[in-house]
């Protein structure tokens, strides 16, 4: 059984400002994972799965890497530990949906790139995708943390 612990939503390095800028690479947004985790299991006292860990680090690289690749760039970064998961959303400018790219175009010759969609996916046992009332989209995974 779980024991739960939320953390505040965390951004950037350092605690994020009104009006300043969301963490634009994600070399920031991992940082802000390790933290939140790190936190839940000081918190916790429990140890932190080093596996779990990197699953969600690497779905939170893919979620930013993603939002500046095809969605205009990063608008808002959130990360939640709670429970058994990290809850990782990242919000861009587009209105259009993530898709699968298949791994070769009609001719049979392959295409680089079109990964990040899939890991997301398989590394999440929730993953929502949400319009946003300004325009764009929120993407939300959760990646289990045993």
């Amino acid at each position: 059984m779980y024991e739960e612990h939320t953390t505040e939503p965390l951004e950037a390095p350092g605690a994020r400002r009104a009006g300043s800028p969301c963490p634009c690479r994600p070399a920031e947004v991992r940082e802000a994972v390790v933290r939140a985790v790190s936190e839940r299991c000081r918190a916790t006292h429990t140890p932190c799965d080093a596996e779990a860990l990197e699953d969600a680090l690497l779905v939170a690289s893919e979620l930013t890497t993603n939002a500046m690749l095809h969605g205009g760039g990063i608008t808002d970064f959130q990360v939640d530990v709670s429970g058994p998961g990290v809850r990782l959303s990242v919000s861009d400018r587009s209105d259009e949906l993530p898709v699968v790219v298949p791994p070769a175009d009609r001719q049979g010759r392959r295409r680089p790139g079109g990964h990040g969609w899939p890991i997301v996916c398989r590394l999440s046992c929730d993953v929502r995708v949400s319009d946003l009332p300004a325009g764009g989209k929120c993407i939300t995974a959760v990646v289990p943390l045993p």
